[in-house]
């Protein structure tokens, strides 16, 4: 008997632990082989060599969503237990961490994969603005280029 994939998402402006979600994901299931997981964290440069901060702001309810959303699709090209994402909102300071992504799954590979797949995803689809903070002012982050090369990889069946 297949078990059931579990995917929770929350966004949140509290801190959380670097283990935050870790005993969640595994939820004393015996069919999970791996637990892979990402935490970003807040630099102190960017745009600017002297970012002081970061200011996250979402669209609440799409937002949810569309991270659920990412985790389903994941789930479609490999066969996971679990996924964890826990992104904050609202202002945050370098070496905060943002975003905590967690991928259960039988194998590791299918958990790297996943992992990375979601950040992916979550870097190019998910409705979050970033306005920095720096000595020379506050300014919205632009979208990156390489965010989307990063994200159009995985529409090749070779990355599979």
């Amino acid at each position: 008997m297949k078990a059931s994939l579990d995917i929770a998402v929350e966004v949140q402006s509290e801190p959380f632990a670097m283990d935050y979600g870790y005993e969640a994901a595994l939820q004393q299931r015996t069919d999970i082989g791996a637990i892979v997981s990402f935490t970003g964290l807040v630099r102190d440069f960017n745009e600017t060599p002297d970012v002081t901060g970061l200011t996250l702001e979402h669209y609440p309810g799409m937002t949810e969503r569309t991270l659920v959303g990412i985790g389903e699709q994941a789930a479609q090209r490999w066969p996971l237990q679990a996924v964890r994402i826990i992104h904050r909102v609202g202002y945050l300071t370098p070496g905060d961490p943002i975003v905590r992504v967690l991928v259960a799954s039988a194998h590791r590979r299918d958990a790297f994969n996943a992992c990375d797949f979601i950040m992916d995803y979550l870097k190019t689809q998910a409705p979050f603005w970033k306005k920095e903070h720096s000595n020379e002012g506050v300014y919205w982050v632009k979208e990156r280029h390489t965010d989307q090369q990063d994200a159009a990889r995985w529409s090749s069946s070779a990355t599979l």
